[in-house]
């Protein structure tokens, strides 16, 4: 497993009271001398005492002592500062921004030059919809792209599991640590994924410590998902209902949205109009009238049209951050 001290520091400066994302970007760029990070810290953490230069050393240690128990679970933990840390997509204020990335597989298939396109949904997909996402999902693989997904049961492992099945490359992004894949029953689709030269990442080193955490993880997770792609396709999902379930779906759409990340959705107003798995699909197309809309009669034009959209859109970002 390999990783710099760089990323240990990013990693251990995270685990200080006051210290997070937004933290980290705005004071770190990345390979400073430890005199620097603990100045900055006794300058701006929350900590009750001061920090020292042996103290933040012991406490690296503890944390890479953590980190080795992910060998042979992961190829390695990239940071903020490190040459191969992965820029993301789209307009992410800091305090979303990734700092750091455990993985195993390629990570080169984050790169920006990359064509990722995120495919997600709901749970229990019926007959109809499972079979759609496998033709777009196979169409997409064809045309180059790679399919960015949760891992989760479902619209997620439709999407790994047809990727693999095309020849294609996809990247699972998991809400917990490489060594605890979730959910188990997927632990060998995951071991495919990187076998056919796929990707795994996590933020995470360690397991949840309450339902909670793992709830925010999940939703970490679906951030994630949108801002490591340059479009993001939902295939079909519930909307969050009144007794405030809610989908991972619709969080991801969400942050698509925010980030500035082309949106499309499938749907065929004939068949779906009162098909419930298609609840999210509908509201997405009511708030956003220009959203791209996937017809399963017309799949090859539609998903030409997206990728061509986002080949401008990836090209247009990149000179934007040149200038600025």
């Amino acid at each position: 497993m390999t990783f710099t001290e760089n990323a240990l520091n990013i990693l251990t400066l995270k685990s200080f009271k006051g210290v997070g994302r937004a933290w980290i970007i705005k004071n770190i760029k990345g390979n400073e001398r430890v005199e620097v990070l603990v100045s900055l810290l006794n300058n701006c953490s929350k900590e009750n005492h001061e920090i020292t230069v042996s103290y933040f050393e012991r406490k690296r240690e503890q944390i890479k002592t953590t980190v080795l128990k992910l060998d042979g679970f992961a190829d390695g933990l990239v940071a903020l500062g490190d040459s191969e840390f992965p820029p993301h997509r789209g307009n992410v204020k800091f305090s979303e921004q990734p700092i750091l990335l455990f993985y195993r597989g390629d990570l080169s298939l984050l790169k920006p030059d990359n064509k990722n396109i995120a495919v997600i949904g709901l749970l229990n997909p019926d007959g109809n919809i499972k079979g759609i996402e496998q033709e777009v999902v196979a169409k997409l693989v064809a045309k180059g792209a790679t399919i960015v997904s949760g891992l989760a049961l479902g619209c997620d492992t439709i999407a790994h599991e047809q990727a693999v099945r095309s020849n294609g490359k996809t990247i699972a992004i998991l809400p917990g640590p490489l060594n605890n894949i979730m959910p188990a029953s997927n632990k060998e689709l995951a071991n495919d994924i990187v076998r056919f030269a796929g990707l795994l990442i996590s933020e995470y080193s360690n397991e949840a410590k309450s339902k909670m955490e793992l709830g925010g993880r999940y939703q970490e997770r679906d951030r994630l998902q949108a801002l490591y792609s340059d479009s993001i396709i939902l295939t079909a999902s519930y909307t969050k209902n009144n007794l405030g379930n809610d989908s991972g779906s619709r969080h991801a759409m969400e942050y698509a949205k925010k980030y500035a990340i082309p949106r499309a959705v499938i749907y065929n107003a004939t068949i779906d109009e009162n098909n419930p798995q298609f609840e999210l699909n509908r509201q997405l197309m009511e708030e956003q009238k220009d959203i791209y809309v996937i017809e399963p009669s017309n799949i090859i034009s539609d998903i030409k049209k997206i990728l061509d959209y986002n080949s401008r859109y990836t090209h247009q970002q990149y000179i934007q951050k040149r200038l600025f």
